[in-house]
């Protein structure tokens, strides 16, 4: 995900996703551990991800409350 295309959503359009990455680092980690994970890159990929979307959220709350 592009920090400009996470910018362009909405809030809740930022926690769905937020719930949407959350589990594909569930069942990577879960694929991690069975040995069964092809794309290891993809890990750290759904972290970074994460970070970034929790801080558009951020950004947004902060931009109301000013």
């Amino acid at each position: 995900m592009q920090a400009a295309n996470a910018r362009a959503l909405t809030p809740d359009q930022l926690q769905e996703e937020l719930l949407k990455l959350k589990k594909e680092q569930f069942n990577l980690r879960f694929q991690r551990a069975t040995g069964q994970l092809e794309k290891t890159h993809r890990i750290n990929q759904v972290r970074k991800d994460i970070a970034l979307v929790k801080t558009m959220m951020r950004e947004k709350t902060t931009a109301t409350a000013v």
